[in-house]
């Protein structure tokens, strides 16, 4: 206790306070703009850490990577464009209800979702840091592909009407996922002798594409067509009956996030994914998802950003980063001194607990910088389809470009884009091929790792408690929705 009282009082420097401010407001802004992620947030503001003390230092890129977890859902809900990975689960709820004029009853949940998911990580990573990250290093291959063969399993769940076409979109994501070198041997595959496709294609672009980009073809034909939908903002504040209904789905969710962040190579847009099936499976009425339910909205932020804190613990105790983003905040903590393990609570206590409770302020001014800017947020809704498509046209461009500074980036984008259109024209789902190239490499990857662990010897796949517990929540979550949509018409 007297170290979480000493954190307490280290964190209200004025200095510590101000620069933790700024990252939080910064990520915001980050996570907002297509193509640029967490960890490219995290990444671009790490050298301005270098000549502050430590405490400060972290806290900046903590507020960063908070508050860009965040900012992806922002564009998400509003304008049907994923700010970062962990959003694009977002986006099929709330859209929506953008569309249907709830945008601000949307942000609201979004914004109290991410930040409820984001206070009981951190709490989970105060009081039990150790003996969870323990169970995490259990994760060995056999593990890791079950998790990622699960994560696939959703697809059933987010299909929307056609389960056949939702699997069609699935295995085109990881047909994409498969071009590049092998993962084990490095020989290349389907590049077809193109330089730029040996090393994969990144799923960030083609995520832009399929609903940023393809949004806006959507909007220039029915600006040509003068088939224009006039977008209301709904005024009617979220109600205290319906957030209540929300809680269960919210701390499901977060202790499903905080344990997929525990996991190292399991990051947030897995999280988001599938707290989201989750939070369908446990629904009544399993139809209204897909076209506006609160509850698909508030079960993947909570998921998202509680990522944040679970990716935290095996950082900590262990030296293990839990996703990418906080590979790049060990080496923020190795540069300031700090040697991430069980040694660092012994010998860096104070240090700790600053950043313990500096990580539950993270989370407080993200709740209030958000019920804050609701109403600004919500404004871009006014703004006339003529001048907002060529908006969103030139932050595809700007975000697909910044990956990795060339324009094979920016070519594979609008090719998605029009794949995205193709897709919304015939009712085909685009959040299944983000779940297959997410996913089709680990799930390959440790796949074929597993196999060479055993020798080739299949045994291992259903003599491993975990494995075996993880592979039938995945047949029952691949088939639940099938029997589920049979047994309904009988009834």
């Amino acid at each position: 206790m007297s170290l979480l009282m000493e954190g307490i009082v280290n964190i209200l420097h004025w200095d510590v306070l101000l620069f933790l401010t700024f990252g939080t407001l910064l990520g915001i802004i980050i996570g907002s703009l297509p193509g640029l992620t967490s960890t490219m947030g995290v990444a671009l503001m790490l050298p301005l850490t270098f000549g502050m003390d430590a405490v400060t230092g972290i806290l900046l890129l903590i507020g960063v990577y908070f508050g860009s977890v965040y900012g992806g859902s922002l564009t998400a809900i509003l304008i049907n464009t994923p700010g970062t990975p962990a959003s694009a689960a977002t986006v099929i709820d709330g859209y929506p209800l953008t569309q249907k004029g709830k945008a601000q009853k949307a942000l609201t949940v979004s914004t109290l979702s991410c930040a409820i998911g984001g206070l009981v990580s951190v709490i989970v990573l105060i009081l039990v840091a150790p003996q969870l990250a323990n169970c995490a290093l259990k994760f060995s291959a056999p593990e890791s592909f079950a998790l990622a063969l699960f994560g696939l399993s959703i697809v059933s769940s987010i299909a929307g009407d056609s389960l056949v076409k939702g699997l069609m979109a699935g295995t085109l994501g990881l047909l994409i996922a498969s071009i590049g070198l092998d993962p084990i041997g490095g020989f290349p595959r389907f590049t077809f002798g193109m330089s730029e496709l040996s090393s994969g294609i990144n799923f960030i672009p083609i995520m832009i594409g399929l609903f940023a980009a393809s949004e806006a073809f959507k909007s220039m034909e029915d600006i040509f067509t003068e088939n224009k939908v006039k977008v209301t903002i709904d005024k009617v504040k979220l109600k205290w009956l319906e957030f209540k209904g929300l809680i269960g789905t919210i701390l499901r969710s977060a202790g499903i996030g905080t344990f997929t962040g525990m996991v190292p190579g399991a990051g947030a847009d897995i999280a988001a994914f599938v707290a989201y099936n989750e939070a369908k499976r446990f629904a009544k009425n399993k139809e209204e998802f897909g076209k506006g339910d609160l509850r698909g909205v508030a079960a993947p932020e909570a998921a998202g950003n509680s990522v944040t804190g679970g990716a935290m613990i095996p950082l900590l105790t262990l030296g293990i980063p839990g996703d990418a983003v906080t590979a790049v905040l060990l080496g923020a903590l190795m540069v300031q001194g700090l040697q991430p393990g069980p040694m660092l609570f012994e010998s860096n206590g104070p240090i700790v607990y600053t950043l313990f409770v500096g990580m539950l302020l993270a989370n407080v001014l993200l709740l209030v910088f958000g019920l804050l800017g609701i109403r600004l947020f919500t404004k871009v809704l006014l703004i006339p389809q003529t001048i907002l498509t060529p908006l969103i046209l030139m932050l595809c461009v700007v975000g697909a470009y910044s990956l990795g500074n060339n324009y094979f980036d920016i070519v594979v984008m609008f090719i998605a884009g029009v794949v995205g259109y193709f897709f919304k024209r015939f009712k085909i789902p685009a959040s299944p091929v983000i779940l297959g190239l997410i996913l089709g490499p680990m799930l390959e990857s440790n796949f074929r790792r597993a196999l060479v662990m055993s020798q080739g010897d299949l045994s291992i796949f259903y003599t491993r408690p975990i494995t075996v517990v993880l592979l039938v929540i995945a047949v029952i979550t691949l088939f639940t929705p099938l029997f589920s949509k049979k047994l309904f018409k009988k009834s």
